[in-house]
């Protein structure tokens, strides 16, 4: 596979450090980009470019772009990977909050690879891989903007795909379930602080719980090389599936969504946290 100059967001810790070591490792020019600087010296020691990026900021995201071009003319492939969670119940969450979850999850990502395009379109080749979420198709308690911007992504990266076509460029999307990464610590305490003396203190507490469970025990998730495996594959691909999802739960969980119907999956979901 001839080298390409990748940008990968959110690229500080998980998934997204974890894709860029291993495709520094293939060879190819990976552009680390991340709030978090001093988070990816690792990344610089083994040959990565990081850069220093708010999804969130304009001037930050046009600087980026034209960091890569200045030095390489072209962008063979963006992975949109920056993105968070926030939890609460809709009636406590406020409408700021959800705003901001919108602007990391979604728009930042759209301005991104907006200024992009026009340079893949130029070379008639390209591919976008947008790190979406087993979230995507299904839901879970508390979720309710999280979710929403993940349903989004989803369905923006279908119209992109259509679009693309007919310029030669590929619109990937990824569907992780369950991986061990900052995830689970970054979404508890925030829903605790939003939900846990309310109405809803008892289903964030479960939440809580099940959330701990899943994420910070050995064994509860899978690891994040098995998505950065899976973008590898879909980089390598020559005609790529329009998506890919692996780790834990996510196959049971989107077939069991996908043909037993709303009442049954809600029934699956809740069970779990009891």
């Amino acid at each position: 596979m001839t080298q390409k100059i990748i940008l990968i967001t959110g690229a500080s810790s998980g998934i997204g450090k974890e894709t860029a070591k291993t495709l520094i490792n293939e060879g190819h020019i990976v552009y680390a980009a991340a709030r978090r600087l001093q988070n990816m010296k690792d990344l610089k020691e083994i040959g990565g470019l990081p850069l220093q990026m708010d999804i969130t900021e304009e001037q930050d995201i046009i600087k980026t772009v034209n960091t890569i071009i200045d030095n390489h003319k072209k962008i063979d492939i963006l992975i949109n990977n920056a993105g968070y969670a926030i939890y609460g119940a809709v009636e406590d969450t406020t409408i700021s909050d959800a705003r901001r979850q919108f602007e990391v999850n979604l728009f930042g990502l759209a301005k991104l690879t907006q200024l992009i395009l026009p340079h893949m379109r130029n070379q008639k080749s390209g591919k976008i891989i947008n790190i979406s979420s087993i979230g995507g198709k299904m839901y879970t308690p508390l979720g309710a903007w999280y979710h929403a911007t993940k349903h989004a992504l989803e369905g923006w990266s279908d119209c992109l795909r259509l679009e693309l076509k007919q310029f030669g460029i590929d619109v990937i999307i990824i569907e992780p379930g369950a991986i061990q990464t900052e995830f689970g610590d970054v979404m508890t305490a925030p829903m605790i602080k939003r939900s846990g003396n309310t109405a809803y203190k008892d289903l964030a507490e479960a939440i809580k719980k099940s959330t701990i469970d899943t994420y910070n025990k050995t064994g509860g998730g899978s690891p994040s090389s098995v998505i950065a495996k899976l973008i590898l594959k879909s980089i390598k691909a020559r005609r790529p599936k329009t998506r890919y999802s692996a780790g834990k739960y996510a196959k049971p969980l989107l077939f069991i969504r996908k043909y037993f119907g709303d009442r049954f999956f809600d029934k699956v979901i809740m069970s779990q946290v009891k």
